[in-house]
């Protein structure tokens, strides 16, 4: 996916529109804050998309060297990730907004977000008891897995976060919604009872490719085809990974690990919007 050329208006745009989706948002009690929620998730958002910043740190310092004629409110930085962590449901409620819900053909699949390294894991305290040790194709990991779908052209259409030891067929039931038909996933998603209860509860069809002990493999053109497609998903976490930052070891709670996923998902979104 290429990046956008993003210009001035554009953030004019991103800030009118963010504003828009969160004015029915009551205010919650308590000494109103130096920058308004509007502000700060067109701060973060724009800050991810197109700064790439990976911390909340980077994205004060941006804002403090650059625009500290633009932001004379700026609080200081304590302030400011307390302010972070509390749109959690903010821009949780943005994605959900955002997902493409439409596409009666979708594509699934998981990866895994470490929080540390692997020979760090017994010592990692920040997401104890909730974090945990999951098996892929790659090796061990320690931290969460993101369950997701999108549509033929990489938009997100659902999202489910789980511990890495949640195994991929189980999230189905949180990802797909009955106006889904087709859903097209790795050998992961073979398991015939979930097969059964997806096609009984939401009338969709899961499609993945045979067990390697099946001996007979038959399959038609239409399969073959929406098998070949399957990796527009994998497209979608390896912009995630590698050019959004997802994976991160630098948040202090759980929290910080939560608005740190949500931030680079919504900049996703934007960014997938402009494409």
């Amino acid at each position: 996916m290429q990046n956008p050329l993003i210009t001035i208006q554009d953030i004019l745009t991103l800030y009118v529109t963010v504003d828009e989706c969160l004015q029915k948002r009551s205010l919650g009690p308590g000494r109103p804050s130096a920058l308004t929620d509007s502000e700060m998730v067109t701060i973060v958002l724009w800050s991810t998309a197109k700064i790439r910043s990976k911390t909340i740190r980077d994205i004060y310092d941006f804002l403090k060297l650059y625009h500290a004629h633009d932001f004379p409110s700026l609080p200081d930085y304590s302030s400011f990730v307390r302010h972070c962590n509390r749109l959690s449901p903010v821009i949780l409620g943005l994605i959900s907004e955002g997902l493409e819900t439409s596409s009666p053909i979708q594509f699934v699949d998981s990866t895994m977000i470490p929080v540390c390294k692997l020979v760090r894991a017994d010592h990692h305290r920040v997401a104890k008891g909730v974090a945990a040790f999951g098996k892929n194709h790659q090796g061990w990991h320690y931290g969460f897995k993101l369950h997701a779908t999108v549509d033929a052209d990489g938009r997100l259409c659902g999202i489910f976060f789980t511990p890495a030891s949640f195994h991929d067929a189980q999230a189905l039931p949180h990802l797909i919604r009955r106006r889904v038909r087709i859903v097209v996933g790795d050998g992961g998603y073979t398991a015939g009872v979930m097969g059964r209860r997806m096609w009984e509860e939401r009338g969709a069809y899961i499609l993945s490719p045979p067990h390697p002990k099946q001996r007979k493999k038959i399959i038609t053109k239409w399969q073959h085809l929406l098998l070949r497609a399957r990796p527009k998903i994998e497209c979608a976490f390896d912009y995630l990974k590698n050019h959004l930052c997802l994976v991160s070891s630098f948040p202090r709670s759980v929290g910080g690990y939560f608005f740190h996923y949500l931030r680079n998902i919504l900049a996703y979104q934007f960014i997938s919007a402009f494409g």
